[in-house]
């Protein structure tokens, strides 16, 4: 049985990412962000589907003795189905696919049958509404608010309307379904991610950029609490 998220229903969960810690102590800084910690997001790039290389199944592995938290793995790959097995034997509790790579279904159906949770994710040029076919078979939705690929970028605030219209969608179909935003997400940016509907925000230099990355991941959690 895979991990759950940590943190109650419908609370804010806060995600460090992995892509802007220090590679060298990976372990010790999921470690120093434990306790602000309700997923541990891990950015992988095949240089294909997004002009980067990152990390693969074994960097996961080599992690996963160090931290109980949830590991959501973002693909970012052009052939993702590949290497759902791989990274659920890695230790993975879930997986996001992009919606832009195409076979949605098989994905999912792939991704259930290693008993993982699936969630799809939408980059900016795409339309949110090609998402809404898959509401109701995935456990996340993942708004990009930078383009995929690097770290470090500054925050692409009208994507906000797609948090916007994807959380109305599943408040109509009365659909419990997490939604994601990563990219840019820091302490002036996550009041108005959360007042969109996000309830997961994924942050990398905001947390592990800081001096004290567990005070940064506090104060996260902090501010984005819904007023």
């Amino acid at each position: 049985m895979a991990r759950q998220p940590g943190g109650d229903a419908g609370a804010i969960q806060i995600a460090p990412s992995i892509l802007s810690a220090d590679f060298a102590d990976l372990a010790g800084a999921l470690a120093a962000v434990d306790a602000q910690t309700d997923r541990v997001h891990i950015d992988v790039m095949d240089g294909h589907f997004v002009p980067n290389l990152t990390v693969g199944p074994a960097v996961v592995a080599s992690i996963r003795p160090h931290s109980t938290r949830y590991f959501e793995c973002h693909l970012m790959l052009t052939d993702p189905g590949a290497y759902l097995a791989p990274f659920a034997a890695a230790g993975a509790d879930g997986c996001l696919v992009h919606v832009e790579v195409g076979g949605t279904r098989a994905l999912v159906e792939h991704a259930r049958s290693l008993g993982i949770s699936i969630g799809i994710a939408v980059s900016p040029e795409t339309p949110i509404e090609e998402a809404f076919a898959w509401l109701d078979a995935v456990d996340l939705v993942l708004v990009m608010t930078v383009h995929p690929g690097f770290g470090g970028q500054a925050f692409m605030g009208e994507e906000l309307d797609k948090v916007r219209a994807v959380r109305a969608e599943l408040a109509r179909r009365g659909l419990r379904v997490d939604v994601e935003v990563d990219g840019g997400v820091d302490h002036a940016t996550a009041p108005s991610a959360v007042a969109a509907g996000a309830n997961v925000l994924v942050a990398g230099s905001a947390i592990f950029g800081a001096s004290d990355p567990l005070a940064a991941a506090a104060e996260l959690r902090a501010v984005a609490a819904p007023r």
